[in-house]
């Protein structure tokens, strides 16, 4: 599983798991919640259906209370446990109990005289035989048939243990079912999102290597225009990478290194070949004009669209740790990393490799030139760090032909610039 599919599933699933732990235990109260509504409705609608068939109308009067007894008597032992009927000013009329509904008075609070114009309920936990019970209590007012308040009716209701268990299992399989869903849903949504991340990973493919390749053409051309190989670029750009890993670089500054590293002397194209392609050594003035070739290089590759690191090396490659460089004379850490990482690396190359007008030298006389420039020429740390990695690279791209080089850079690039 590539990249972008390892992390499409673990985002999926997490959001999936996500989903599941925030609205399972949600579902599993909305449930709950409307399997006691549904009780709270059934019991209110059934007490006032069963008192207007009594004709129960609460009044203080005799005949009101003895009507509102026979309706307490026939709500308690059904529906309710205990039920209390009392007339408009809230005083007791009527009240009867079953047995179970003595024990439970006990245990529950006290309340106000009713005084309320909408049904409603309150659900209380009590400890009953050491066993936790809800208990429902409902407030009704009761209206004639012209809608005027005549009394109060309030039930308390212990929801038998059976039906409390169904409640909290029916809960519990509507909470599963959520989790279900969650999963399923993220189960469903995965292919169309892999589907998504090949497609993108295809356009990187493309798009990487059509920047590649351009970069690529361009290196070649200024190798040609110095007369060099390109094998020079690719081993720079190599060695550049692996000392930026050994510094910590990443991101956009692991590119800019790499970018930048390839394309280092890409201001020579301004220079004029009767100076670039000189054979000899060049003059004061000769070389002043050679010198301009890093400001060339920094016109060319100055602009929103590039790396900040590719600048740095383009324009600062040729700066010194004492200052004793060019073109501005920066030094010590004024120098920006990328630029004292690759110093370090072209002096090893050009030492190194040979070119028209010298061989190569070998690599402990080249090792032993770059010592002689630690603090003055090179970032002393960088180049201790350099030196402990200096022949393990020289072994591996110095008898490289440069089409192993070239795919050996493109390894390293692909890790950099395709994943995030």
């Amino acid at each position: 599983m590539n990249i972008y599919r390892r992390r499409s599933a673990q985002r999926i699933a997490l959001v999936s798991l996500f989903s599941a732990i925030i609205c399972s235990p949600v579902a599993w109260l909305i449930s709950r919640e409307n399997a006691e509504e549904e009780i709270v409705s059934f019991a209110i609608d059934e007490s006032r259906r069963l008192l207007l068939y009594l004709n129960v109308t609460p009044t203080t009067d005799p005949n009101g209370g003895r009507s509102a007894q026979e309706g307490a008597n026939a709500l308690a032992g059904g529906i309710f446990d205990i039920a209390e009927i009392y007339d408009d000013k809230g005083n007791k009329l009527a009240e009867q109990s079953s047995l179970l509904g003595h024990r439970i008075e006990m245990l529950l609070p006290r309340h106000t005289r009713p005084a309320y114009a909408e049904a409603h309920y309150e659900n209380v936990a009590v400890d009953l035989n050491g066993a936790q019970r809800n208990i429902i209590r409902v407030f009704v007012p009761l209206y004639d048939q012209q809608k005027k308040m005549r009394g109060y009716f309030e039930g308390v209701r212990a929801i038998p243990e059976w039906q409390q268990s169904k409640i909290s299992y029916d809960a519990t399989i509507v909470a599963l079912m959520v989790a279900m869903a969650s999963f399923l849903c993220g189960m469903a949504i995965y292919p169309v999102v892999t589907y998504l991340a090949r497609e993108n990973e295809h356009k990187t493919k493309e798009i990487f290597d059509s920047h590649l390749s351009m970069i690529e053409a361009l290196g070649r051309a200024i190798a040609k225009r110095d007369s060099d190989t390109g094998a020079h670029n690719y081993r720079v750009a190599w060695m550049s990478a692996k000392m930026g890993e050994l510094a910590g670089l990443s991101g956009k500054k692991m590119q800019g290194l790499i970018i930048g590293s390839f394309l280092h002397d890409v201001g020579k194209i301004g220079i004029p070949d009767a100076i670039l392609l000189k054979p000899g050594k060049h003059d004061a003035e000769e070389m002043a004009i050679m010198r301009t070739h890093v400001l060339h290089g920094e016109e060319i590759v100055w602009g929103d669209d590039w790396l900040p690191g590719v600048v740095a090396v383009v324009s600062a490659h040729h700066e010194k740790w004492n200052g004793e460089g060019y073109p501005r004379g920066l030094n010590g850490n004024a120098i920006p990393l990328e630029a004292r990482i690759f110093a370090i690396v072209d002096v090893f190359d050009a030492l190194c490799s040979k070119r028209p007008y010298k061989e190569a030298l070998p690599f402990s006389q080249a090792v032993e030139i770059l010592r002689q420039g630690k603090a003055s020429h090179f970032d002393p740390a960088l180049l201790d760090d350099f030196l402990a990695v200096a022949e393990s690279m020289h072994h591996v791209i110095f008898s490289m032909p440069e089409d192993q080089m070239r795919s050996l850079l493109r390894e390293i690039m692909t890790k950099y610039f395709t994943d995030d």
